[in-house]
């Protein structure tokens, strides 16, 4: 028998379900840390729509920033990010000062009707990339032109992605010194053959190290990223790093399936292929992991996230306030998302924009003081609506599809496409349905994904490809 993880209860499911399951393990869906998702996205979103609505925003919106800085210092294997290697500092400390100049003209915007003071902003979001190999003057200073523009308020979450690799005690003085209060490690797994298998060496002592000088110098809301799926990965590795990982107690754990995408991200065809799990290996490890953390005191927020019990995660997991962005599982309660930096994307009651993904794209834009929007999706109610719907199935695992279709003056009648989608699941066990209340049992919480996509009224037309769903 197999135990799947439901919070902090354990649900048997036997082995031979789960091989009947690897079917559906290995579709391909989206992740819905959007929707619609990034692909469907188009061209007909320019900078002016940019603009408008920008200046238009409630001047009470709560905002929050996301700055996206694309550079590492190799790249590893498995990585599914927007980044490029660079060895050199110069090429960094250039885009730290257009950075600068981006967030001075969308500021302008905003500040079109905005409060004195600047836009309120409740988040801070760091991500890459590798934004760590900013140098310590060019990241305070990007800190000091957001803090000019805009009103960052007390107790504002100011998060950072760091490698492991790159933390030095200079850099731990810097986070500190600017209000960085949470600290994402990616440490992926600790088994050495693992590592070298996707690129990227550091043992575990390293790790403790980055841990222990965060916390002296009072970051102590620490994140580890842990994958699973990775080649020449079995059970046992997985069950190691969960125990490893545990012994230095991070506050929140993303537990992520490896996403196999060489027709998207081509340095994975350095991956050999026939080293990765099956799709029913892939499930157990989920499985174990899952289980271990649950051992280990950690509350299941969602399909992939892990908390502390004290941790805001869990909480407004078990409050019914969690949230889910382009960062996975959140407690953002912002109004609106503001991207900074080359391919970042950001999110305002009228709908998604996206930056130009090259560097040379997204200067030139700039330096003739145009936001360097290139595309985007308005939204319509019908997309908010499926939204809504998707968000709520991602956090909750139970949605009431008529009542939030009625909050968006809407007719139940829309979703009968998404009804017709789902019987399948139903029938297999995957999704329940009581009337107009959706549900994913407690079993069968890691195949959600599947679930949402029935609400997905882009996926059956699309051509994009995704990860598989478990």
């Amino acid at each position: 028998m197999t135990k799947i993880n439901d919070g902090r209860v354990l649900i048997s499911i036997d082995h031979g379900m789960i091989t009947n399951l690897s079917g559906y393990a290995t579709r391909n869906v989206p992740r819905y840390t959007s929707y619609p998702t990034a692909p469907h996205f188009g061209g007909d979103v320019t900078e002016t729509d940019y603009a408008a609505w920008l200046a238009a925003l409630d001047p009470g919106a709560r905002l929050s920033v996301y700055l996206h800085v694309p550079y590492c210092r190799s790249i590893c294997h498995y990585c599914g990010c927007h980044t490029k290697a660079v060895l050199r500092p110069q090429p960094v400390a250039d885009y730290a000062k257009t950075l600068r100049d981006e967030i001075g003209l969308a500021a302008g915007y905003l500040d079109i009707g905005g409060p004195e003071g600047g836009r309120p902003v409740v988040h801070l979001h760091w991500g890459g990339g590798t934004p760590s190999l900013l140098s310590p003057r060019d990241f305070k200073a990007i800190v000091a032109t957001l803090r000019d523009r805009f009103d960052v308020l007390a107790g504002a979450e100011h998060a950072i992605e760091l490698d492991p690799r790159t933390v030095t005690p200079e850099l731990v003085e810097t986070l500190a010194a600017t209000g960085v209060n949470r600290a994402s490690l990616g440490v992926q797994d600790f088994n050495a053959a693992v590592q070298a298998a996707i690129g990227r060496i550091q043992p575990f002592e390293l790790v403790a190290r980055v841990v222990g000088d965060l916390r002296a110098a009072g970051i102590g809301a620490i994140n580890m990223d842990l994958m699973y799926g990775l080649p020449h990965q079995a059970g046992a590795d997985v069950e190691r790093t969960v125990d490893l990982t545990a012994e230095l107690r991070p506050a929140r754990i993303a537990l992520f399936g490896y996403a196999h995408v060489p027709w998207m991200k081509t340095h994975q065809r350095l991956i050999d292929a026939a080293a990765l799990p099956g799709a029913t290996e892939r499930l157990e490890q989920a499985d174990v992991a899952a289980n271990r953390l649950i051992t280990h005191g950690y509350v299941r927020v969602g399909i992939d996230h892990f908390a502390l019990p004290d941790d805001p995660l869990a909480i407004a997991c078990g409050n019914g306030t969690l949230r889910r962005n382009f960062q996975g599982y959140t407690t953002d309660p912002a109004d609106a998302l503001i991207g900074f930096g080359v391919s970042s994307i950001g999110k305002l009651p009228q709908g998604y924009v996206q930056n130009a993904p090259d560097i040379g794209g997204w200067r030139r834009a700039i330096q003739t003081g145009c936001l360097p929007v290139v595309r985007g999706k308005a939204l319509s109610a019908d997309d908010n609506a499926r939204a809504e719907i998707i968000e709520r199935l991602m956090c909750d695992f139970e949605v009431d599809a008529d009542a939030v279709l009625a909050r968006h003056g809407l007719d139940p009648d829309g979703l009968a496409d998404s009804h017709a989608a789902l019987e399948p699941l139903i029938a297999d066990g995957l999704a329940e349905r009581q009337d107009s209340v959706i549900r994913v049992p407690a079993p069968m919480r890691a195949f959600v994904r599947l679930a949402a996509s029935a609400f997905d009224a882009y996926l059956p037309g699309g051509a994009a490809r995704h990860s598989v769903a478990v």
